[in-house]
């Protein structure tokens, strides 16, 4: 019962907020971020993508592994350095971005590069929008999904929209819907949802995106608003669940913590339930969200990503 994340592993250089500004290192990068959550939760999990031959693409696989991360699916490559994000903090934890990428080694994953073996051992595959946002990863990702089909494997998409790594948005839509149609649970922000519904549908009515996403043949939709209610949808019930209450310093890994609760807590479920009876019980989706909103509650009280990410024992 494995959990496999494909796409990009970064380094976040996190800023003290300080005059001169001072940047400290960080192993970051969202399906990096989840894998390290779900590892954190006693799940197998494995990471997948591709690191730059150099000292921060060592970092990141050895940070990986020492969170007990299987990386024998990791690639390198000399022909581009691994990504980096400098990310600034404002006083409520909130982040802004600006990210060295493309080039980036994490582009460089081909279809090709793809074990079968990995497939084999896998029960979810999980995927976010930034491996979309150039041609090639994005036909990599795709390749990704036909084999988690082809083996069948539940397939997780956390949106994760960051629009400045898109050198244009014009495949940005079209992408993400396609990868979305293919998923079986999808993971947004409210943000997120305004952005695909204003692009989507003139009469900016909400409800008409998110039917149009269960339409797609997703069975879960969980959509966040950072201290907000989080609302969830199946073609059968939806609902809303407040999170718990806390002081947020950092969300750089909040909705990552959150991602890899639900994924964990779901291959949890597994053995005894099978997914199609999970996703139909309100009770059983209920208990996915509000596990969900712990771990990311706790995340976004710590700075850092991997560090910042709950253990099922934190969570109790």
């Amino acid at each position: 019962m494995s959990v496999i994340c494909f796409g990009e592993a970064l380094i976040d250089f996190l800023s003290d907020g300080g005059t001169p500004e001072s940047f400290t290192k960080y192993a970051g990068g969202a399906p990096a971020n989840v894998s390290v959550a779900v590892a954190k939760q006693g799940i197998d999990s494995i990471f997948c993508g591709m690191l730059g031959e150099d000292m921060f693409g060592h970092f990141l696989k050895d940070e990986l592994s020492n969170q007990q991360v299987n990386t024998e699916f990791v690639k390198f490559t000399s022909q581009a350095k691994t990504a980096l994000a400098f990310v600034s903090l404002d006083s409520d934890g909130d982040r802004s971005f600006s990210f060295y990428r493309p080039p980036a080694a994490d582009l460089l994953f081909r279809g090709e590069d793809f074990e079968e073996s990995m497939f084999e051992q896998g029960t979810i595959l999980h995927v976010c929008s930034n491996s979309l946002t150039e041609k090639n990863i994005y036909l990599s990702t795709v390749t990704a999904m036909e084999k988690a089909k082809q083996y069948g494997l539940i397939k997780s998409f956390d949106m994760n929209l960051r629009e400045n790594l898109w050198p244009s948005m014009n495949h940005c839509l079209d992408r993400i819907w396609h990868i979305m149609s293919q998923s079986d649970v999808v993971k947004l922000s409210k943000e997120e949802l305004v952005f695909l519904n204003t692009h989507a549908h003139p009469s900016k009515d909400e409800q008409n995106t998110i039917e149009a996403i269960l339409s797609s043949k997703v069975k879960l939709l969980v959509i966040t608003d950072g201290a907000n209610d989080i609302r969830y949808f199946t073609e059968q019930f939806s609902g809303y669940i407040t999170p718990p209450n806390v002081k947020a310093v950092d969300t750089t890994a909040g909705g990552d913590a959150f991602v890899g609760g639900l994924l964990a807590e779901l291959t949890r479920k597994l053995p005894q339930t099978p997914f199609e009876e999970i996703v139909s019980s309100e009770a059983q989706v209920l208990d996915l969200v509000n596990f969900s909103a712990k771990c990311g509650a706790y995340a976004v009280t710590r700075f850092g990503s991997f560090v910042s990410l709950p253990s099922n024992h934190d969570i109790e």
